[in-house]
């Protein structure tokens, strides 16, 4: 069945009255981006499922509210997204930070045999080891802009930030993220 707008939407309007093999077909068509959107930001499986489950129940439950101007996804991306962001924040309080955080360093003499597709598969694991180090807020607005893809706006509604702090915000994470990439290729 190919998803088109007229047939999300009759599956929306049935999810309103309660339909329950409708709420199922939209949950079937959306698990599974929904569960990696969460799961960029919970950093835990087990998490991001739950985070996933009660953001659907929400937007079932608040479907009255779904207005149109963005695409469901869209809408039910946001609900996710701020779920995921509280549920991190939650489970930041209660975990304690390693003193120092190590980087595996790969011997030169490989990187210099290693074939152009594991070079890059290279790159990008010590790029995202690189994010990874970032602080918290750092992280969480990169993660949020570049791989999510929201704008500056969006990024201000869901962080509840001013136009002027996203900007800033978003500036200091690439510095940051720019000397922890220089940090590591030094090794």
């Amino acid at each position: 069945m190919i998803l088109t707008k007229q047939n999300i939407d009759s599956l929306l309007a049935l999810c309103q009255e309660g339909n329950r093999l409708a709420q199922l077909e939209v949950y079937n068509r959306y698990q599974h981006a929904m569960f990696n959107t969460s799961l960029r930001i919970v950093k835990d499986a087990a998490e991001a499922e739950d985070v996933m489950q009660e953001s659907f129940i929400t937007a079932f439950e608040k479907l009255s509210s779904f207005k149109g101007d963005a695409s469901f996804g869209a809408w039910l991306k946001r609900i996710v997204v701020n779920n995921s962001i509280s549920q991190y924040r939650k489970s930041q309080r209660f975990t304690s930070i390693p003193d120092h955080t190590f980087i595996e360093v790969e011997d030169d003499s490989t990187a210099d045999g290693l074939p152009e597709e594991d070079y890059t598969s290279l790159k990008v694991s010590q790029l995202l080891s690189c994010v990874e180090q970032l602080h918290d807020s750092y992280r969480e607005i990169l993660t949020l802009h570049f791989i999510e893809g929201y704008d500056y706006e969006e990024l201000c509604e869901i962080l509840n930030i001013s136009y002027a702090n996203c900007r800033t915000l978003i500036s200091r994470a690439k510095e940051s993220l720019r000397k922890k990439i220089l940090i590591s290729y030094e090794y």
